[in-house]
């Protein structure tokens, strides 16, 4: 019998596992601490909050009624199956596959916060006088882990292409 999981598949499900254990227990510890709206200042910059987001990034679509949440697990659903795919087909390239198992687990550690609440846990707050015109009180949107490594990935997979295009040149 012959596995049709790729070897080199297995360790960036692992590391999409192990983002999406990381961000709901992280959202669990919130949940369970704190009540919406709750604020806890870390340092001059940094609070602990809890907030709901029904939307995306930024909170785009938040305020649509409803119907954004099954979108948004579709979309979760449909990304993490492409995004599959593609480690199935490129799980040696370490950089890329790296990229794309962090947003991996957190597009899935956020479907599940919307299959479960019908919102997205955000806890991560950082504020800076800077960002007084951009963001209102200087307030960045709140966070999660699962965002973060959204991000996170999101800057592997620009610098995978930089790094590519200059191999090729």
């Amino acid at each position: 019998m012959t596995s049709r999981t790729s070897p080199t598949l297995l360790p960036w499900l692992g590391l999409a596992l192990f983002i999406i254990v990381a961000d709901q227990i992280t959202k669990t510890l919130i949940v369970g601490n704190l009540q919406l709206g709750d604020s806890h200042t870390i340092t001059s910059y940094f609070n602990i909050v809890r907030a709901h987001n029904t939307g995306a990034a930024f909170s785009f679509l938040a305020g649509a009624g409803g119907w954004q949440r099954w979108f948004f697990i579709g979309l979760g659903f449909a990304a993490a199956a492409f995004i599959i795919w593609m480690l199935r087909s490129h799980g040696g390239q370490r950089l890329f596959s790296f990229a794309l198992s962090m947003i991996l687990g957190g597009a899935l550690g956020n479907v599940i916060d919307r299959m479960i609440h019908g919102y997205v846990v955000d806890f991560l707050e950082f504020h800076w006088r800077f960002l007084e015109p951009i963001f209102h009180g200087g307030r960045f949107p709140s966070f999660n882990v699962a965002d973060s490594a959204i991000t996170v990935g999101a800057v592997c997979l620009i610098l995978d292409e930089i790094l590519r295009v200059r191999r090729s040149g």
